[in-house]
């Protein structure tokens, strides 16, 4: 068949244009043309097909067609599919596996279109199939250069992370390390005393940080929103963000308290303005200035490449006259590991913590820089209508006293548990310790109605702290429960599940709160 120009009606062929196309056909080896009946029986065979299939015209005219694909396709009903698509949709179109004469498999791209007699009878099938193996392995080869690339990439991150993790790590046990053994010096004074055991404590919060950096950009931080006054938290922080400049960089906070309040996790906020801070410091070589303002807005506008965001915010803004960022720079700062720093000194985490931080509470942060103008950065987080609730204890007023408890502490690790035990028992609690979860199970079961309060860890072998907590709950459901955890993916996902949670590492103070709670 063939069509008049410009009228689309079809005429039939001579013989010569019969025997032309039919040369035309056979001339065409790239391609696999041929057609079939409507029940899918071969009627045609171009030179084409032979060439990729394997069958000469004689053998294989009058054959079905799904003799090409796999046993797994003709399982599944795949050739049927393909030529009802084909009359239902007037086309199928799909790359797979076939398979040639002598059984071994090439990959395939494949059209199948039905073909309609002058009268709109359905005659058959035309069939076109093309051999794309070579194009597949060469697919295959660029994923496998990728996927190697990327692992060369993903390697060289971990190298940077261990490097900075380590340098920053052993920087903290020096401190803890140094401290311990003035402390056991005969005949310290008291006031040395004092002040290495405030250096180890601190050395350990810093420590804490640091790992809660890493959780926080990959957004594997349980968070504790807590709404705060904006102002309040940052002039509290005045003092620890002047001496982290030094002397040669001046501090303005400008922040009124009408900006108000937000909701956010409270240290992780601390944490933000401190890394922010820092980097001005560092971009200050010579000396400048750190000014932080806030205020309200309605949107966050749009950043990298996403559409802004409308709503109740608070713009806390760290601006500083150092040296800029080059825009090459200016596009990656904010991925995780990537730093300007030399290597091994830091662990270019402090943006994708903030980054991870303003996201995960619902917010954002932008940057705006240039070379040799310094920089400013701008944290947008939710606001909160409602006053902030004073939960601290006035000044003067004296500690809620504990009441005397019977603790089943829960903890497989051995340094932790012996650690968790002689700290509740300097709370005056009375503290049975179980290693795994069926065993508290196993002590609950003897003598229950002893236990005031099961105190477990999130992360053991076996049955975890939250399963076990929810056992807890439907067969003791008056017994407390407070679970613990220095990570869980568990918590960081799915949230508390209902349960009090302290974070690890806790101290003595957190416990006595978790107690009076």
């Amino acid at each position: 068949m063939s069509s008049s120009p410009g009228t689309g009606e079809p005429q039939r062929c001579g013989s010569v244009g019969e025997v032309r196309f039919e040369l035309l056909l056979q001339s065409i080896r790239d391609y696999a043309i041929y057609m079939l009946d409507v029940e899918g029986r071969v009627s045609s065979w171009n030179t084409g097909a032979e060439r990729f299939k394997g069958y000469t015209a004689d053998e294989i005219i009058g054959q079905h067609f799904s003799r090409f694909y796999t046993p797994e396709d003709r399982e599944k009903g795949i050739p049927a599919l393909a030529l009802r698509t084909a009359l239902e949709q007037g086309k199928f179109e799909a790359e797979g596996w076939r398979v040639r004469k002598d059984g071994t498999p090439f990959w395939t791209s494949v059209v199948i279109d039905p073909v309609y007699g002058e009268d709109g009878r359905h005659l058959g099938f035309a069939k076109v199939t093309r051999d794309i193996s070579e194009r597949r392995r060469a697919q295959e080869e660029i994923e496998r250069t990728r996927q190697a690339l990327s692992q060369a990439q993903k390697m060289e991150a971990i190298g940077r992370l261990t490097g900075g993790v380590a340098h920053d790590f052993n920087n903290l046990l020096t401190v803890i390390r140094s401290s311990a053994d003035l402390l056991q010096r005969p005949d310290l004074p008291e006031e040395k005393r004092a002040r290495y055991v405030q250096a180890i404590a601190d050395t350990a919060d810093r420590a804490a940080r640091i790992t809660g950096q890493l959780l926080a950009f990959a957004r594997r931080q349980p968070l504790r929103p807590e709404r705060f006054a904006v102002a309040e938290r940052v002039r509290g922080m005045e003092q620890i963000l002047g001496t982290t400049l030094g002397d040669t960089a001046a501090l303005t906070i400008d922040i009124a308290d009408a900006v108000g309040s937000v909701e956010a996790d409270p240290s992780q906020f601390e944490t933000a303005i401190l890394n922010l801070v820092i980097n001005a410091r560092d971009a200050m070589p010579d000396g400048g200035s750190v000014r932080i303002t806030a205020a309200r807005t309605d949107a966050i506008p749009a950043i990298r490449g996403h559409a802004a965001a409308h709503g109740a915010f608070v713009e806390v803004a760290v601006a500083d006259t150092g040296s800029g960022i080059a825009p090459e720079t200016l596009e990656r700062i904010f991925e995780p590991f990537f730093t300007t720093k030399p290597v091994n000194k830091g662990t270019g985490l402090g943006l994708s913590q903030i980054y991870g931080f303003a996201k995960q509470s619902g917010g954002d942060i932008a940057v705006a820089s240039r070379a040799g103008e310094g920089s400013r950065f701008s944290l947008f987080l939710p606001c909160a209508e409602e006053a902030p609730s004073d939960g601290a204890e006035a000044a003067g007023d004296r500690p809620t006293p504990i009441p005397a408890r019977h603790v089943l502490l829960v903890e497989d690790n051995e340094t932790v548990g012996e650690c968790a035990g002689m700290l509740l028992a300097e709370l005056g609690q009375t503290v049975r310790w179980a290693k795994s979860g069926a065993e508290a199970l196993q002590v609950l079961e003897e003598d229950g109605e002893r236990f005031d309060l099961v105190f477990s860890d999130v992360v053991m072998p076996g049955m975890d702290g939250i399963t076990l907590g929810q056992q807890l709950r439907r067969r003791w459901p008056a017994l407390r429960v407070v679970l613990t955890s220095g990570y869980s993916h568990v918590l960081a996902e799915d949230g508390h599940h209902g349960f009090a949670v302290v974070q690890k590492p806790y101290s003595l103070d957190v416990l006595r709160r978790m107690l009076v709670a």
